[in-house]
């Protein structure tokens, strides 16, 4: 048996992944994506994503398929934007706070709520370590996230994330400075900034 050639098509697009309700989309039973896991064509990564045997597997990007709703922020985020060079071990995400996640999504990422007209400001595609495109916020949306959530995030982690951005080449304080009013961070970022600048 091999995979279809339409599937197999959509697979290679969507760099060795490919989701049930793409298949689906495509015109194609999802009972199909089974029989392939069952003869070894296809591995099943997470739920509904399925990838090519031998493939990596891209943990952000697998997640983002998952829900459209998922913007990696904090910790997450650092990493993408280059300002940490440890990647999390839980992936952060932000929703907006009139929704909710899948308990198995719930379980997979540390969660984040924002109401929903601040939820994509910020919101830019950076790439995976594995190429792949997803969305996560930008250093100056995620220094103020840092400093929102203080209490769910370690005190190193926020000083860490303060001092890489200091040094950051692509840093934009005017935007920073106009997200930490939105966010209403202004008083305590400027704490961090004057002891670290």
């Amino acid at each position: 048996m091999e995979i279809n050639q339409v599937i197999m098509k959509e697979i290679q697009k969507n760099n060795n992944i490919i989701t049930t309700a793409q298949v689906v989309a495509l015109g194609f039973s999802r009972a199909i994506l089974s029989k392939y896991v069952k003869e070894g064509l296809l591995e099943r990564g997470r739920q509904g994503i399925y990838i090519l045997p031998d493939s990596v597997h891209d943990d952000m990007y697998t997640l983002m398929l998952r829900s459209e709703k998922i913007i990696f922020s904090h910790d997450t985020a650092l990493f993408l934007n280059g300002l940490s060079e440890r990647t999390p071990f839980t992936h952060s995400v932000t929703i907006p706070s009139n929704s909710v996640l899948s308990n198995t999504l719930m379980e997979e990422c540390n969660c984040y709520y924002i109401k929903p007209e601040l939820l994509t400001l910020g919101v830019v595609w950076k790439k995976t370590t594995f190429g792949n495109e997803v969305r996560c916020y930008d250093a100056e949306r995620t220094i103020c996230d840092l400093m929102r959530s203080r209490n769910r995030i370690d005190e190193e982690t926020v000083i860490s994330a303060v001092k890489n951005y200091a040094a950051f080449n692509d840093k934009d304080l005017n935007r920073l400075a106009v997200y930490a009013e939105k966010f209403r961070v202004s008083k305590r970022l400027k704490q961090y900034l004057e002891v670290l600048l």
